[in-house]
């Protein structure tokens, strides 16, 4: 630990340099930050010399389910339906409820670790196996309570959602207290051109989420075709239908590379719509353009500085990690922080964005990730004393505080999953 801290109830953090690069002193009674003064206010108390003291992160695109299954299911070439054949491959041959527990609880206390306070994260729900899977799930909820916050989506292509089998996917997601969500592609197939029936079944999906009061939170045109241009079809019906839940898009890959007016018109109705959008660039950098022998030409991300400027809630979050979609990733939402500014440029000033991993997401889960006087001491305290340096190392000896007491950092040995994990 760079700092030593006390093990007490109250007690002054001083000379703390904040998100948006002031200094402050700040005081912690009761596991609550019950002053935010101006440094140099506090008599006595820890210096963190300039260090940064920044909330706790919000991680609100995840997949928790098929985390760390890369060494017995690797992606056989890097690409999105190399991806979904590996998954639905290791998905039938291992999901196991003690399987899925063992790699849940792993890529909980990474995340834990490396402090996250709250997680959305997606669910495979295959009937009849995704029973399973939101069982294994709520059972991670309430052992992870007080510690990491866990929200669940229902995942699957929106195909899946016709007939019975919909009613009963949208039943299981309300008894577990989820949100519905889906991708806009039909089961075997990549976002290419919107299928036929599609808009049918968007408004079935509409209809059921608004049947239970669920969210919906959706994959969406998760490639660089331009003719993945489901975007404006949700938004379309969502203003039309006035729908009174929240809604999130993750992805849209393809807006990047549509014309500058479609592109205007896609945002316009986003924005109306009150729809939230999150970005998963180090996924989607990792996929997208991805052909044998070729450079990628383009980054995979969607438009987040248009977006922003538009008024849309844009949040950027870790999505896969060590799994056929995203071959590397620790749950380390400050490392997906630092590659994102780099992968989309946000920065010259860096500091509004910090945003997208901390407030705008933890209000998306109606939660709150700020420092400020009567929240929760759940802090990430650097060594480093400004973005430029914060950006630069990774950080590895970040202190974590929840309600004001260190926790231990300790990050979980990957071998703890070697009786899981052989090759096949």
């Amino acid at each position: 630990m760079w700092i030593a801290l006390p093990d007490a109830p109250d007690l002054w953090l001083r000379n703390a340099t904040l998100a948006d690069g002031t200094r402050a002193d700040l005081r912690i009674t009761g596991g609550v930050i019950a002053a935010v003064a101006p440094a140099g206010t506090a008599p006595a108390g820890a210096d963190l010399k300039g260090g940064m003291a920044l909330p706790c992160f919000a991680d609100i695109h995840t997949h928790l389910d098929k985390g760390h299954v890369w060494p017995r299911s690797p992606n056989p070439d890097g690409t999105f339906m190399g991806a979904i054949g590996a998954v639905m491959a290791d998905r039938t041959a291992h999901w196991s409820a003690a399987d899925m527990e063992a790699r849940f609880e792993f890529g909980l206390r990474c995340a834990y670790a490396h402090g996250t306070a709250a997680i959305r994260t997606h669910l495979d729900t295959y009937l009849p196996h995704g029973v399973e899977t939101w069982e294994v799930f709520a059972r991670m909820r309430s052992a992870w309570a007080g510690r990491v916050a866990l929200e669940g989506v229902s995942l699957c292509p929106i195909d899946r959602f016709a007939g019975d089998e919909g009613e009963a996917i949208a039943d299981l997601v309300a008894h577990h207290g989820g949100i519905l969500g889906f991708v806009t592609r039909f089961t075997g197939s990549g976002h290419d051109a919107i299928p036929d029936g599609f808009g049918d079944l968007l408004e079935r999906c509409f209809a059921l989420a608004e049947a239970r009061g669920l969210d919906l939170d959706l994959h969406v045109d998760e490639s660089g075709e331009t003719a993945a241009a489901t975007l404006p079809l949700i938004a379309k019906t969502a203003l039309r239908r006035h729908f009174r839940g929240r809604i999130q898009v993750g992805h849209i890959c393809s807006l990047s590379l549509q014309p500058e007016a479609t592109v205007a018109a896609t945002i316009r109705l986003v924005a109306d719509a009150g729809i939230a959008v999150v970005s998963l660039p180090m996924c989607n950098m990792y996929l997208q353009d991805r052909t044998p022998g070729r450079t990628p030409r383009w980054r995979g991300v969607t438009l987040l500085h248009e977006l922003a400027a538009a008024g849309v809630a844009v949040s950027v979050a870790s999505d896969n990690c060590r799994d056929p979609f995203y071959a590397y990733g620790d749950h380390d939402m400050l490392e997906v922080f630092r590659e994102a500014v780099r992968i989309a440029h946000l920065d010259h000033p860096v500091e509004p964005w910090f945003a997208a991993v901390t407030a705008t997401p933890a209000a998306a889960m109606r939660r709150e990730a700020r420092v400020r006087e009567g929240a929760p001491a759940d802090l990430v305290l650097l060594r480093a004393r400004a973005w430029h340096e914060a950006l630069a190392r990774q950080q590895a000896d970040r202190v974590v505080l929840r309600q004001g007491r260190a926790i231990d950092t300790a990050l979980p040995d990957y071998a703890e999953l070697d009786p899981l994990l052989a090759p096949a």
